[in-house]
């Protein structure tokens, strides 16, 4: 027989290839291992990626400005503020005091809001004629509902967080450099005012520096917290349940349902809704001064 073929031969030929089979399935484990083991570490890669982006755009619940606890400011005669210590981070917001002797209006508003644009202009001069005759107090509530609608700059986030920027340093300059963000009011869509703007807009109100809560967004989660609150409800004091639309304006707890650009109509609801609850002989709204042929209608 020739040794090529004898069974020693073939033997030994056998044992070769099962060695080399079992060489090279080894090697594929290994690479099998490996890759998965790569893949593996990737993903994991990837999601300690995605948790840290989440985290790292998710701000931690801070306090709130000072002389806002019931998340607005209440600015009384000759536009001064009602001042009250900050609202606890995670504490809710405690309801205003009311003086039952006048017309309490509260305000919710979005800066980047054209109906809030449009009512605040409409009323900017009657509502500051009550407030300095102390015939009303105006609670002015800053929320962003409309962060997305200023091509990825947040102008409804960063004009409320420069508002309670305002209201911690210089609440007195509240009522101007609220009055000031409707007079410039950038349109809905676009990039809204720059930070540099909200601060000099602030400055010519009469606040101090806010430059550098404006830049470090201080007050951002609390204002997000606040809407929150706001579109969520239940509203203190009043039977509507929650903000639904911007502007929602109450009138001693009434919203007020009518026209955002009639001076006139504003004006009779106030009117009608503070009789209800004040007596006669204190100072109303109504008492607004009047022309010179009396027929009870503003001075402008």
């Amino acid at each position: 027989m020739d040794d090529s073929t004898s069974p020693s031969k073939r033997h030994q030929v056998r044992e070769k290839a099962r060695q080399l089979r079992e060489k090279q399935h080894k090697r594929e484990l290994r690479n099998r291992v490996l890759l998965q083991g790569g893949i593996g570490v990737l993903i994991i890669a990837v999601i300690v990626a995605v948790v840290m982006i989440v985290v790292s755009s998710i701000k931690p619940e801070t306090a709130g400005p000072k002389n806002m606890a019931s998340d607005g400011i209440v600015i009384g005669k000759d536009l001064v503020a009602q001042t009250t210590p900050a609202l606890a981070a995670g504490a809710s917001p405690v309801q205003a005091s009311a003086d039952p002797d006048v017309a309490h209006i509260r305000i919710y508003v979005d800066y980047l809001c054209p109906w809030c644009g449009d009512f605040e202009k409409t009323n900017i001069d009657q509502l500051e004629g009550w407030l300095n005759s102390g015939a009303a107090v105006l609670e002015i509530h800053p929320i962003a509902v409309l962060t997305s609608k200023s091509q990825g700059t947040e102008y409804s986030l960063r004009a409320a967080n420069a508002a309670a920027c305002v209201a911690d340093e210089s609440p007195d300059s509240f009522f101007a450099f609220n009055k000031a963000l409707f007079e410039k009011q950038p349109d809905e869509g676009t990039k809204g005012l720059t930070d540099d703007q909200l601060v000099t807009l602030a400055s010519s109100a009469g606040a101090s520096s806010i430059a550098d809560c404006v830049d470090d967004m201080t007050y951002s989660s609390w204002v997000q917290s606040a809407t929150e609150r706001a579109v969520s409800g239940p509203l203190p004091g009043t039977e509507v349940e929650r903000v639904e639309a911007t502007p929602t304006v109450l009138v001693n707890g009434k919203q007020y349902t009518g026209s955002l650009t009639d001076e006139e109509e504003f004006h009779a609801f106030v009117v009608a809704t503070n009789s209800e609850t004040v007596a006669t002989t204190t100072p109303s709204p109504s008492a607004t001064p009047q022309d010179d042929e009396g027929d009870g209608s503003d001075e402008k």
